[in-house]
């Protein structure tokens, strides 16, 4: 049976939070507000007025400019090291108007391992891209 609790959002260490005045849960809670919904920063302030946290505008503007990268860093998806079958993708796109030749290499898990973008289609860009791709298992 599942638990009715929800999960805790993911938070900075402690040390991010230092030298603030509001919890970590509230400044996480506004900039997420910020982020996902396409409000303005007066509009964040609105929100927090309404549940009691008193906040003027532009210091959720300095909360989203500091927590907002690491945020990004703990919503990314966990990469782990790339596995032992890859699968490579070959296509021919369109990009600014010109056509590019553009080479994927993915693994058993759906990680993207490495991509080029050519010019030309010839064994040099082929080498370059597998010698790249290559030298992440290092």
């Amino acid at each position: 049976m599942k638990s009715l609790t929800h999960s805790r959002p993911w938070l900075p260490p402690k040390s991010a939070f230092a030298g603030f005045r509001f919890p970590p849960e509230v400044i996480v809670v506004a900039v997420h507000w910020y982020l996902r919904f396409n409000l303005s920063y007066r509009d964040v302030e609105e929100l927090l007025v309404e549940r009691g946290v008193e906040v003027d505008h532009v210091t959720v503007f300095r909360w989203v400019q500091r927590f907002t990268p690491l945020l990004a860093d703990g919503a990314r998806f966990c990469r782990h090291s790339p596995g032992d079958r890859w699968h490579v993708d070959e296509t021919y796109v369109k990009v600014n108007g010109v056509w590019r030749y553009v080479y994927r290499a993915v693994d058993q898990y759906g990680q993207v391992i490495d991509v080029l973008v050519s010019a030309r289609r010839d064994a040099d860009a082929a080498r370059r891209f597998f010698r790249r791709a290559l030298s992440t298992l290092r």
